[in-house]
């Protein structure tokens, strides 16, 4: 059996395939789609093995239901409020636990003021296998850096693969595109498949959300004439 060096990287895995032997010595780093067990790291999901540049592994598939991982960011609907945490749906197989202290200067005398079906940007801090994930609407360093609610826009869905490639560097085409066509957008991608948009016009929030939905297949050339007949027939 292979060292984790000699992990299949960029070749597709499946359920329960044994990828490689846990390294004797350094630090072992596995994201979403695996897990260890005895002496190797398997796979629980099917899709296409990755590994980034601080030797992190993880498994990319195109599946609809979230399995959350510790510090990605996603979108969740507000579905309970109680004393001391919020219900967040976050379209996984457990409602996720939001702290109402889990806010950038939130204290017990302010707390932030969320009501059911309000749409908040978060960041996973835990995902315990059989336990509820937990969130947080803030960074690592307790700073909201863009998390918190999300006031108004809409609110589209989409599938985990496509939420990584709209989160890519450079920029995936389709918001290349909106920027230089639409110009006034704004836009939170959740890696729960979870997408926000809000313009200052709803013609422009519509034609953002079609780009977004209806480009996922198409290349960057189909791409851009998309959005711009998008644009052009919204203003004639």
């Amino acid at each position: 059996m292979s060292e984790l060096a000699e992990a299949p990287v960029g070749e597709v895995v499946f359920p329960g395939q044994v990828l490689c032997k846990l390294p004797s010595s350094g630090q072992l780093r596995l994201g979403p789609g695996l897990q260890t067990q005895a002496e190797t790291v398997c796979t629980i999901k099917s899709g296409i093995l990755h590994k980034t540049k601080t030797g992190k592994l993880w498994v990319e598939g195109r599946q609809k239901r979230y399995i959350p991982a510790v510090e990605e960011s996603l979108i969740g609907i507000i579905t309970q409020k109680h004393g001391e945490n919020f219900d967040v749906d976050i379209g996984g197989p457990f409602t996720a636990t939001l702290p109402v202290l889990a806010f950038e200067g939130a204290t017990r005398r302010n707390r932030p003021n969320l009501q059911v079906g309000d749409l908040v940007y978060a960041r996973v801090t835990a995902a315990e296998r059989d336990l509820d994930p937990v969130l947080a609407c803030t960074d690592a360093q307790g700073k909201s850096s863009g998390f918190g609610q999300l006031k108004e826009g809409s609110l589209i869905t989409s599938n985990t693969h496509y939420a990584r490639r709209l989160l890519s560097r450079p920029p995936c085409p389709v918001l290349a595109a909106l920027e230089k066509h639409l110009k006034q957008y704004e836009v939170a991608v959740g890696l729960n498949g979870k997408i926000w948009v809000k313009s200052p016009s709803i013609a422009r929030t519509v034609i953002a959300c079609n780009a977004i939905q209806r480009a996922e297949f198409m290349s960057s050339a189909q791409t851009e004439l998309l959005v711009s007949k998008l644009v052009d027939v919204a203003q004639s």
